[in-house]
């Protein structure tokens, strides 16, 4: 009688995201945690691989039908924006942010606005009582006989409440706090998010149901748990803000049916989570004639959004002079401190600065360069940028005054919003575009003389 073979096969598997390696290493290449490999024995019968007669036989890709898969709004436009348009039937979607930025709050709106449209909607909170959150959506005007509440952390429980239910949108809240009862381990281990995210994400493709799930955070920004839950998803969004300012975006990282570079504007008020359509006026100041203000055009993903730049300049109190900077890189204002002593011939290495934006918001993109630049400039000069002007450009190390990317949207915004002088490349360089300004808006009384 002939017998099995059976293969001891040896390898070594990570315990922290389950990579796999045929021999130990110090190092997970997945994860890049160290002392995590450890070996993995098994003993599994050798079997020949038989192939199996497919129950659908592949087309040619130009026979596949190319209409648009059917999306349906969250009845949240800025969600929608960021999404590509809506929600597609069985698509799975990561929302991962900071604690306490509102990810609940904006959901829980969500799922109102779906409920209100006539569609079910099951929420399942693991970390919140039904209490707790229906405190929450009576504050946010959030009610509806539509909208089913869960407080759940076992999953074949969860997956009961999609049997009895049978919603059109499920959201889980949080993936790490739910666990299986198939796999070992507390909830949040690697195994357990592993296995609860590929299991709705099954429920998902089998049903056409639209799945949204929150995810935790590390320390770094980093969405908790192994790597592949991000790449079982369909769309990675992440819900950004500062606690110290109610203005809220949403950023999509990944997107299978649509663009990644659309961003949706929230604000948080004390009724929950309010859609921005035009965000434009939080980041301007009152429009007051002080020097050291300057506007430019900034784009968040496809929008273009006007910025005030703010400075302020002091004479320096000892022998390093200070750079204090908030919502602008600081290694980027330093370089443009440096160019504008060098090239433009105004004396900053003897003075304390101070850079800041309007409304909270973040310039990190080289276009800010010129506005940073003209409105140190106006401050050590103590004569006021005009009304009804922007300032949009890289600066080189040469001075140079070079081209950015969506220059022509960003002229568009400048127009639509009421700026209608623009400093930009046509000034070749720093000095000159410091030389055109003055040209163009002479000195008016109580004015310093020049820059």
């Amino acid at each position: 009688m002939a017998s099995k073979r059976t293969a001891t096969t040896s390898a070594y598997r990570c315990t922290e995201c389950g990579w796999t390696s045929a021999k130990w290493v110090g190092r997970c290449g997945e994860c890049q945690q160290w002392g995590t490999v450890v070996e993995a024995v098994s003993s599994a019968p050798v079997h020949a691989v038989a192939p199996l007669t497919p129950t659908r036989a592949a087309r040619p890709i130009t026979s596949i039908d190319t209409r648009e898969t059917p999306r349906r709004t969250t009845g949240v436009g800025e969600f929608d924006r960021v999404l590509g348009g809506g929600l597609v039937p069985g698509a799975a979607i990561l929302l991962s942010g900071e604690p306490g930025v509102g990810k609940s709050t904006l959901l829980l709106e969500v799922a109102a606005q779906t409920a209100r449209a006539g569609r079910r909607v099951l929420y399942v909170s693991a970390e919140e009582s039904l209490g707790q959150v229906r405190l929450r959506a009576e504050r946010t005007g959030a009610l509806h006989d539509e909208l089913y509440l869960a407080s759940e952390t076992d999953l074949a429980t969860i997956l009961g409440h999609v049997d009895d239910t049978r919603p059109e949108l499920l959201i889980v809240d949080s993936v790490q706090t739910v666990a299986s009862s198939l796999v070992d381990g507390a909830p949040g281990h690697p195994s357990q998010v592993r296995e609860v995210a590929s299991t709705l994400i099954r429920v998902a493709k089998e049903r056409d149901l639209p799945v949204i799930i929150v995810g935790h955070v590390t320390k770094d920004g980093q969405v908790a748990g192994p790597r592949v839950l991000e790449h079982l998803v369909d769309v990675v969004c992440h819900f950004e803000g500062d606690r110290q300012t109610a203005l809220r975006f949403v950023r999509a990282l990944k997107n299978r049916f649509g663009a990644t570079d659309e961003v949706g504007c929230f604000e948080q008020t004390s009724s929950g989570i309010a859609e921005v359509p035009d965000p434009s006026a939080l980041f301007l100041g009152h429009g007051s004639r002080e020097p050291g203000t300057c506007v430019t055009i900034a784009m968040e993903g496809r929008r273009a959004l006007p910025v005030e730049v703010q400075a302020l300049t002091l004479p320096g109190s000892g022998p390093n002079p200070r750079r204090i900077v908030s919502g602008v890189d600081g290694a980027r204002v330093a370089m443009v401190l440096a160019v504008l002593e060098k090239r433009a011939g105004i004396r900053v290495s003897d003075q304390d600065v101070y850079v800041s934006t309007v409304g909270g918001v973040r310039l990190i993109e080289p276009a800010a360069d010129l506005a940073i630049a003209l409105a140190v400039a106006s401050a050590i000069t103590g004569r006021a940028t005009p009304k009804g002007l922007v300032a949009i450009g890289e600066l080189s190390l040469a001075g140079e005054v070079r081209a950015v990317t969506s220059h022509e949207q960003r002229r568009n915004e400048a127009n639509r919003v009421g700026y209608r002088s623009v400093v930009d490349t046509a000034s070749r360089d720093l000095r000159g575009a410091l030389r055109d300004l003055a040209q163009r808006h002479p000195v008016e009384p109580g004015d310093r003389p020049d820059f």
